[in-house]
């Protein structure tokens, strides 16, 4: 009867499912599938189509558990096929050239990627390496100016790029898996390497900033047209975005004087990218947007995680906030994105699990004490 109940409960499209994915090539249609899946519920929530999706997502977990995984180390001897595969899906720092890939792939540098036997040839997620002294502060230095070390005398593996290759594995965390194997693996093959640790982009700082802003002055006009805006009352709803110091530092480096609100000020200037090429407007901002950025990594949250993608993956995997660094991507991505600002995430491997476990029950997260 158990077995009846539990066969009548099974939806009907499970066993078309299994017998695709028995197929050559059924795996990779799979994903193409959900990706197709995932843009239709983006457009309509459909309770039937939420129902598939979420039956699919949990085969697929299945199907990709690490038992099933591969983990290969992508060198430049590997098929043409395989590298032009990274060059297309390197989906954090763009690849630019020839010689840009093969140093990502050179001396004191890794590339590891999860693949599956279904998938020949392509990595589901793959993850890009360097091997320093200490922990970078900028992009520029792993990718641009520093010559690599030599690789004994390295000290900090750092992950600089992770990317999935697969749209309809979303929501399936192989780069937590992923991460932990590369760093059992680089402690076997390099004891000297004793600093586990990243340097991730903030994708949503400046979009939560400028709507931040936005909201903030959309208030304060309001109050003013409501003759709420008496002397010692204001909404409960206003912050203080910027300190006074800070307003005044934005006020002197503008060289016209339009009788604007520091943070309307700031956010005609964040609007564009320009600000960088002045030194007055970068000393400026400097120490508003990094005291910003420290609080929409720390204190902004969404269902009680970190509001930002990427510090939400770090810190479900054990890592910690360990500091933030000014003017880390000065490309044009990462100005429009985070003003420039990059982060350390630290793992600490005797504290990995706790954090991880501490932050997925309560959401708490672990910041060096520079960011306290």
């Amino acid at each position: 009867m158990e077995r009846g109940l539990r066969d009548a409960l099974r939806p009907k499209y499970a066993g078309f499912l299994e017998a695709m994915n028995a197929q050559p090539g059924g795996l990779k249609l799979l994903a193409v599938i959900r990706a197709d899946l995932l843009a239709l519920l983006g457009e309509e929530n459909a309770p039937v189509l939420r129902a598939l999706d979420g039956y699919l997502k949990e085969k697929l977990v299945t199907w990709l558990s690490p038992a099933a995984l591969a983990l290969h180390q992508i060198t430049w001897d590997d098929p043409a096929s395989l590298l032009e595969k990274i060059v297309a899906y390197e989906a954090v720092h763009p690849i630019r050239n020839l010689i840009d890939l093969k140093r990502r792939l050179g001396v004191g540098r890794r590339c590891f990627g999860y693949f599956h036997p279904a998938i020949p040839g392509e990595p589901l997620i793959f993850i890009e390496v360097a091997l320093l002294k200490d922990m970078a502060t900028s992009i520029q230095e792993v990718l641009l100016d520093v010559p690599p070390i030599a690789e004994c005398e390295a000290k900090c593996a750092l992950f600089y790029s992770i990317s999935s290759t697969q749209p309809g594995l979303s929501g399936i965390n192989l780069g937590k898996f992923l991460l932990k194997r590369v760093i059992d693996m680089l402690r076997k093959d390099m004891p000297s390497v004793q600093i586990f640790a990243t340097l991730s982009p903030i994708p949503g700082f400046m979009q939560w900033l400028l709507a931040k802003l936005a909201s903030q002055i959309k208030l304060a006009e309001t109050e003013m047209q409501e003759g709420n805006l008496i002397e010692g009352a204001s909404s409960t709803f206003r912050e203080s975005i910027l300190f006074p110091e800070e307003e005044k530092m934005i006020h002197s480096a503008i060289d016209q004087i339009n009788g604007k609100q520091g943070i309307e000020l700031l956010q005609d200037i964040l609007k564009s990218s320009q600000w960088v090429k002045s030194d007055k407007l970068s000393a400026a901002l400097k120490s508003p947007l990094m005291r910003l950025c420290t609080r929409y990594l720390t204190r902004e949250k969404i269902r009680g995680k970190a509001l930002d993608a990427v510090a939400n993956f770090h810190l479900q995997n054990g890592a910690m906030v360990e500091r933030l660094n000014w003017m880390a991507d000065q490309s044009e991505k990462g100005i429009e994105q985070s003003g420039g600002i990059m982060v350390n995430y630290l793992y600490r491997l005797e504290n990995i699990e706790e954090y991880a476990s501490s932050y997925s029950a309560t959401g708490i997260i672990r910041t060096s004490p520079s960011l306290s």
